[in-house]
């Protein structure tokens, strides 16, 4: 969601480095606008002060301005240690002494689709949804299909993890009946945590129809993963990481909304088709309750996700329609 920004600042003549934790940089090194990505040494939590003025003293002077596209005070830690003289980011986590331009954080219920959100921080006044665009090496896509056993264009991809939480994820069950359907092999992708809610998936499938899915989650390195969705056939997912990484590929693909809203973190993708029940008028009765942005269903019944079927997705892995 950050590469139409990255683009704007590209078309006007800045080189760009990216700093991003080793589970992201793969995504930055498919950006044709990047010229280097440092991988940071920093683990999940935490400021971890002295690792960070570590890196500060590496990268001091060698920059002219930063980006600081996460909200939180550690984000902007590192530039301000740098001596990056421009540093440029959203007030949030009292980060007002570390940033020399600061945009106003809009409030939850206000807050812009995520892609104009962040490109709002070139200071351009047309901050549209730009359709991110990601580009990999024809030869090294080759290669990691080699390696993972697929051919181009020879399956489709699910990825039925949200990190989230349960209310993002649209159930097990589903995606079974989903994949039983389809002709092609499916490809289960997602972190070695998704992994036995892969197996939920592949077992009864491939009970039917032996083979017909393959679990990868956890097996792939996030390189292969990228490589494994450009050369899909279609891709189902959440609303997740990887629904914004084919976005950027520009597959066909089916984005299976509950908790959250495609109104802000849409997959920008002609191709893309969203189910989302608080927009469909049909739906009886109304989900007044979405988007709730919980992590799990307060309510306890999830019907935001437990009511759209395999059918309704199937329907809309050919054309590119919204509900």
């Amino acid at each position: 969601m950050t590469e139409p920004l990255l683009r704007r600042l590209h078309t006007r003549g800045e080189r760009l480095t990216v700093g991003a934790l080793p589970w992201v940089a793969p995504v930055y090194r498919a950006m044709p606008q990047v010229a280097e990505v440092i991988e940071f040494p920093f683990a999940h939590g935490g400021i971890q002060l002295r690792a960070r003025r570590q890196l500060a003293q590496q990268l001091d002077q060698q920059f002219d301005r930063a980006y600081v596209c996460p909200n939180s005070l550690k984000s902007a830690l590192l530039p301000f240690l740098a001596g990056i003289p421009v540093r440029i980011g959203y007030l949030g986590e009292a980060r007002v002494g570390l940033l020399t331009h600061r945009l106003k954080n809009p409030a939850k219920g206000k807050r812009p689709p995520m892609v104009a959100f962040y490109s709002a921080l070139s200071a351009e006044p047309d901050v549209s949804l730009d359709q991110p665009h990601l580009q990999l090496d024809a030869t090294s896509v080759d290669a990691d299909l080699l390696a993972l056993g697929l051919t181009r264009l020879g399956y489709h991809v699910f990825a039925p993890g949200a990190e989230y939480g349960d209310a993002k994820r649209w159930p097990a069950e589903h995606y079974a009946q989903c994949a039983m359907q389809l002709d092609l092999p499916v490809v289960l992708l997602g972190s070695g945590k998704e992994a036995t809610l892969c197996d939920s998936i592949t077992e009864p499938v491939n009970a039917k129809r032996a083979g017909h899915c393959i679990n990868l989650a956890g097996k792939t390195t996030l390189a292969q993963a990228l490589s494994a969705i450009s050369a899909t056939k279609s891709m189902v997912s959440n609303d997740s990481g990887l629904m914004h990484v084919a976005a950027g590929f520009g597959v066909r693909q089916v984005a299976v909304f509950g908790s959250s809203s495609p109104l802000h973190t849409p997959p920008l993708n002609t191709a893309a088709s969203v189910i989302w029940l608080k927009n469909q008028p049909d739906y009886d009765p109304p989900l007044d309750c979405a988007p709730c942005f919980e992590r799990s269903c307060p309510l306890g019944h999830t019907r935001c996700l437990n009511d759209i079927t395999a059918d309704m997705v199937l329907r809309y892995l050919q054309p590119a329609t919204h509900i």
